[in-house]
C-alpha cells in the first residue's frame, strides 16, 4: 500500500473507491474496521459472532460503496449498514431454535505454556481497572433496552450528530435526544457502585 493512500481523508478514499480505486477500498476498509468492530462490540453480547458481523458490514460497505451519494454522508451511511446488519441479526437469532451442546472434551494431558513478556507502556494495575471498567460499562450498555443501547453507541462511540442518528434510526430528532437522556441516566444508575 503506498504512502498517499494512507495520508487521505475518508471523504478522500470514499470518492476514489467509488472510481473503482481498489487501493483507495482497501485502504477505507482499513481504516474504519476497528470503529465497526468496537460499535458492534458495544451492541452484542455473543463475542462469537463479533468477528462475523465485523466482516458482514466490511462487506456490504465494499459492495454497495457505489451508491453512497455524497462522501460526506459515509460516517451515517456506514453507521446505517451497522445498525441495520446488528437488526438482521437480532432477528436470526429470534427465528433459531435454542440448541444445547452435548460435546465432552477429556484432556488427559491438562499441559499450558504460558510466556511473560513485560510491557512498559503502562503499568498492571492501571491495565487492569481500564479493563475491568471497560467490562463493566460494555455489560451496562448491553443491558440498555434497544433503542437506547443504538442511540447511545451511535452518539457516543460513533460520535455521530443528533439528525444523523435520527436518520440512521428512522426517528425523530427529539426521540433520539429523549433516548439519549434516558440511557444516559440508566447507566449512571448501574455504574454509579463502580466508578
Amino acid at each position: 500500500m503506498s504512502q498517499p493512500y494512507k495520508k487521505m481523508t475518508i471523504e478522500e478514499l470514499v470518492v476514489l473507491s467509488q472510481q473503482d480505486d481498489l487501493k483507495a477500498l482497501e485502504e477505507l476498509i482499513r481504516k474504519i474496521q476497528h470503529d465497526v468492530y468496537a460499535t458492534l462490540s458495544y451492541m452484542l453480547n455473543n463475542y462469537e459472532n463479533i468477528h462475523d458481523l465485523t466482516q458482514e458490514v466490511l462487506l456490504k460497505v465494499a459492495r454497495h460503496i457505489q451508491d453512497l451519494k455524497s462522501p460526506k454522508c459515509f460516517n451515517g451511511w456506514l453507521n446505517h449498514i451497522i445498525t441495520n446488519t446488528y437488526y438482521d441479526t437480532l432477528r436470526k437469532i429470534k427465528r433459531k431454535p435454542q440448541i444445547v451442546s452435548l460435546e465432552y472434551t477429556c484432556a488427559p494431558l491438562n499441559l499450558e505454556i504460558k510466556f511473560d513478556i513485560p510491557d512498559k507502556s503502562s503499568k498492571p494495575i492501571e491495565k487492569c481497572i481500564t479493563s475491568e471498567c471497560e467490562k463493566f460499562i460494555q455489560k451496562a450498555i448491553r443491558g440498555l433496552p434497544e433503542a437506547f443501547k443504538i442511540a447511545i453507541i451511535l452518539r457516543e462511540f460513533q460520535g455521530l450528530s443528533y439528525e444523523e442518528i435520527a436518520n440512521t434510526t428512522n426517528s425523530s430528532i427529539g426521540t433520539v435526544k429523549s433516548r439519549i437522556s434516558r440511557a444516559r441516566i440508566k447507566l449512571q444508575e448501574v455504574l454509579k457502585s463502580y466508578i
